[in-house]
């Protein structure tokens, strides 16, 4: 297909040149109600962020990804290796709920909830704005020679990068270990955790890399997001748009002039005046289209309703619209394709609160000793060895736990110096025991067991066994 001179279709992204080196974005300082209302969002989520490893629910972190030991708390709620399928049902929960949101309101998520987002425009850029200046003063201090001036700020900047970097590190290093150990290391000294320390100053340097060099490029490449909403946007969602219907008028956009009849001149409401460029924290043209790299900050709808203020013009050239909106003036509504992902959200989160409701604080697990089959003892006596192995999911101890056979007579005999023991919180018993039973009570070769666990008088788990007896018993 030809391409009209006057038209080309874009196949690079925004921040590379045409040699592919690197094009720095100096975004404007963004300012407006919904730069007011991300702010109030970001602050409050900055601080759930920070809190969180330290909330306890029932001496439970309220959100903890122990990746080494399978350990996850999510909402206070813990899940052990053996709950790895609600966990999986969880993530995949929260899966289909951001592609519900993405479906119905563009990649929003990004630019309001993303912790990306959040660190970089209202954290290290905010940084940024107040020791290099707005737009204009920062792509002068760049070009300017290193003078005492841009050492000054550069290393008053870069240092507070990485002071603020160290102290995400450790916030996120309290998610993977848990804050409790956190702060034992932190007290203990480093030094004596340098199987710690060196994962936390690769963090560290991680996050600095990624806040104050890598930056947008997050979003625009690293980050798959942006890709899959190629695949989930269509012209029902609502997204930050720019209403080319109104901008563009009949014979294009054209520079404000004080006085002139624009819409006798058949021109849009858009005077070409760039600010919804400028302010962009990806450098893309919002006036182009829908881009992978919008990620619906809304930073060039405060712009641009500024501008159109200004001017005695409507506010919502750019607005939260979709193209249907634009183009044939329909409001929103909820589609076949979204009412699928939520009868499916909804089925999961039953099956996940059926799934939760079932689970049991105590998991018991008794396993044949390998290798072994059966002995026959005096007084017609068959004696079966298996190993077992408690997890204690609470935060308390579990103690006087011991076991009773259910339906056949017999003796449930622990390999230890008592018939009783005690699972320590969040922890773990196993050791051995034997099952006796007289031949008569059984039969056939292999007879299913039913043992009970109990804590106390307190039935707390059941569990099932395969008892081996000589085939004569059937």
């Amino acid at each position: 297909m030809e391409v009209p001179e006057n038209e080309s279709f874009r196949d690079t992204i925004g921040t590379l040149t045409e040699d592919g080196k690197r094009a720095w974005v100096y975004p404007k300082k963004p300012s407006g109600r919904f730069y007011e209302y991300r702010k109030i969002v970001s602050y409050i989520l900055l601080l759930f962020l920070f809190a969180a490893p330290f909330i306890k629910i029932n001496g439970n972190q309220f959100l903890l990804f122990n990746i080494l030991e399978r350990r996850f708390n999510i909402f206070g709620l813990p899940f052990w290796p053996q709950d790895f399928h609600l966990f999986v049902i969880s993530m995949i929960i929260g899966v289909i709920f951001i592609a519900l949101f993405t479906v119905s309101f563009g990649r929003i998520f990004c630019g309001w909830i993303c912790p990306q987002t959040i660190f970089m425009e209202m954290v290290f850029r905010r940084i940024e704005y107040w020791i290099d200046g707005d737009r204009n003063k920062q792509r002068r201090l760049d070009n300017q020679p290193w003078n005492a001036e841009k050492i000054r700020k550069r290393s008053l900047k870069w240092f507070i990068f990485v002071i603020i970097s160290f102290l995400i590190a450790n916030v996120f290093l309290a998610y993977l270990i848990g804050s409790d150990k956190l702060l034992q290391y932190i007290v203990e000294g480093p030094l004596e955790h340098t199987g710690t320390l060196f994962p936390l100053i690769i963090f560290t340097a991680v996050f600095y890399f990624v806040f104050a060099w890598f930056r947008e490029q997050v979003c625009i490449i690293a980050c798959p997001y942006g890709r899959l909403q190629g695949v989930l946007l269509d012209d029902k969602s609502i997204i930050v748009a720019y209403d080319h219907k109104r901008g563009e008028g009949e014979n294009g956009r054209k520079k404000f002039r004080k006085g002139e009849d624009r819409e006798a001149l058949g021109h849009g409401d858009c005077i070409d005046c760039l600010q919804c460029v400028h302010v962009c924290p990806t450098g893309i043209d919002i006036r182009n289209g829908t881009q992978l790299e919008c990620v619906n900050c809304t930073a060039c709808i405060d712009e641009c309703d500024h501008i159109m203020e200004s001017i005695n013009l409507p506010k919502g050239l750019i607005r939260y619209a979709s193209e249907d909106e634009i183009e044939k003036k329909e409001t929103f509504k909820v589609t076949a394709r979204m009412k699928g992902y939520i009868a499916v959200l909804v089925i999961l989160t039953g099956v996940l609160f059926g799934m939760m409701s079932l689970r049991n604080d105590v998991e018991a697990r008794v396993l044949r000793l390998p290798g072994q089959l059966y002995e026959h003892k005096e007084g017609d006596i068959i004696s079966n060895v298996f190993t077992y192995k408690l997890i204690n999911k609470t935060t308390k101890n579990i103690e006087n736990i011991h076991f009773k056979l259910r339906k056949y007579k017999g003796e449930i005999i622990l390999v230890s110096n008592s018939n009783t023991f005690v699972v320590p919180e969040q922890g773990m018993a196993e050791g051995t025991l034997f099952i006796e039973i007289e031949k008569k009570n059984l039969e056939g070769d292999k007879n299913k067991l039913m043992i009970e666990v109990y804590s106390g008088d307190d039935l707390i788990e059941t569990t099932t066994v395969n008892f081996l007896a000589p085939r004569s018993y059937h």
